[in-house]
């Protein structure tokens, strides 16, 4: 797989992890600690984006 492809298939799953932290949060039986699991997740996809990018 090349970095190109990597990069957009990091993208996709860093979009889709927001829409689920904005759905979840909107969700009144999703506990928060849920909600920090998908946010670190998020985090680390962008970390990973941002290193492949430079």
């Amino acid at each position: 797989m090349s970095v190109s492809a990597h990069l957009t298939e990091l993208k996709k799953k860093h979009e889709t992890l927001g829409l689920e932290v904005e759905e979840a949060q909107r969700s009144p039986g999703i506990d928060d600690l849920h909600i920090a699991q998908l946010k670190k997740q998020k985090l680390k996809l962008k970390e990973e984006i941002e290193r492949l990018s430079a």
